[in-house]
């Protein structure tokens, strides 16, 4: 049974010492240590009252005679006295991790994915879950907002291309959606040349689709003078090519688009970069319970307090553990001003101020992560983590 209340991720200002266990032996690279560490913990509201026993308890006592009345009644009150249950079976079960999980094969999961039937999102969310039901929206913010309106259980978005780089309208979505990352998805690239039955390469004069994968294919499309025109996605060029019904126009989109709009393919892995691999993100209302027995990887975003070598600081927390940074990201916070401007209209020149987003392969469950953490707030004005999944290791 899956809790309702949303777990959050916190830190508690309380030291909390440890005998006999530290974080590190000794002061490095200059950099002060707190022994009294913050800990980071994943509080569950609500647990309790969503985890009942499901039949009641009688309160009259069992109906004994003789010599055995007194004592087995005795031992009842006695039992009771001291907080026992009457019938151990009947007490609630606590949560595990498979309660709060999906079914592997995504049975009974609704899906949303950014684009419709056929685009490269939905082929990540059959990944993720084969037998999921996908939910096709328009924008990538109407995907955030399906999960938290309940309409869907998880979205599978994009967060970056081994070639086209950062989905950087996701990583702002982010903030702005209080959701959890719970999953990670990579997908090979497959590009393929898509035109309708029975219309050869040669004959395309103009080809549709999204704009990263048309710089993708760059080298193609060049050497075969043809027109590339801006779609909003993949999938929805294949459907613009059915629905005009033009020879001379195509679309680059996926295998699996060619068979639900019934195209042709015309050719197959035509992307520039045979490595070309999207790395998507799955999103929760609640966060997975983070363990040990697997690759996991923990996603943070903060912004420092000023002054020089600070992000210097902020990232050898993680160096001084053994801990591997696998992405760093940096968006400006849009509420901060470029430049500070008087009455005579003299300003001053100033700096963005950053969030940093960090992804880093360790555990939520691992001490070292936490301590990471609770040292990276000593120079952090604000940190948040956004989850603590298993990592995908097979694209």
């Amino acid at each position: 049974m899956a809790a309702k209340g949303a777990p959050i991720w916190g830190y508690a200002k309380t030291p909390c010492s440890h005998p006999g266990i530290s974080d590190l032996g000794s002061t490095r690279s200059g950099l002060a240590f707190n022994l009294s560490f913050r800990k980071w913990e994943c509080c569950c509201l609500g647990v309790a009252s969503a985890q009942r026993a499901i039949t009641p308890v009688e309160d009259e006592k069992p109906n004994l005679t003789g010599a055995e009345s007194s004592g087995a009644i005795q031992q009842i009150e006695d039992n009771e006295s001291r907080g026992f249950h009457k019938d151990m079976n009947l007490l609630p079960k606590p949560l595990t991790a498979s309660d709060l999980s999906s079914p592997s094969d995504g049975s009974k999961v609704r899906v949303a994915y950014q684009g419709l039937p056929g685009a490269y999102s939905e082929d990540a969310a059959l990944k993720a879950y084969p037998k999921c039901e996908t939910v096709p929206c328009d924008q990538f913010e109407a995907a955030f907002t399906a999960v938290e309106l309940w309409l869907v259980d998880k979205a599978v978005l994009p967060i970056e291309n081994s070639v086209g780089g950062s989905i950087h309208r996701n990583y702002d979505l982010l903030l702005r959606h209080r959701l959890h990352i719970v999953g990670e998805v990579q997908l090979q690239v497959n590009h393929c040349l898509l035109g309708l039955p029975g219309v050869t390469k040669e004959e395309l004069k103009r080809v549709l689709s999204h704009p990263q994968a048309l710089a993708q294919c760059e080298m193609t499309l060049s050497s075969l003078g043809i027109v590339r025109i801006n779609a909003d996605d993949t999938a929805l060029a294949a459907q613009m090519v059915v629905s005009t019904g033009l020879r001379n126009t195509g679309a680059v989109a996926s295998a699996r688009a060619a068979k639900i709009y019934g195209l042709d393919i015309l050719a197959e892995k035509i992307q520039d970069d045979d490595d070309n691999i999207s790395r998507f993100l799955i999103f929760a209302r609640e966060p997975i319970i983070p363990g040990t027995d697997r690759p996991y990887k923990t996603s943070v975003v903060f912004t420092l307090e000023e002054g020089p070598g600070v992000l210097f600081k902020a990232l050898a927390v993680f160096a001084l553990r053994g801990i591997n940074l696998t992405k760093i990201e940096s968006r400006p916070q849009r509420q901060r001003p470029l430049r500070v401007v008087d009455d005579s209209n003299e300003g001053s020149a100033k700096y963005f101020d950053y969030l940093f987003y960090i992804d880093f392969e360790a555990s939520m469950a691992e001490p070292r992560a936490q301590y990471a953490l609770g040292h990276l707030q000593e120079f952090a004005r604000f940190l948040r983590v956004l989850g603590s999944y298993p990592m995908d290791t097979i694209p």
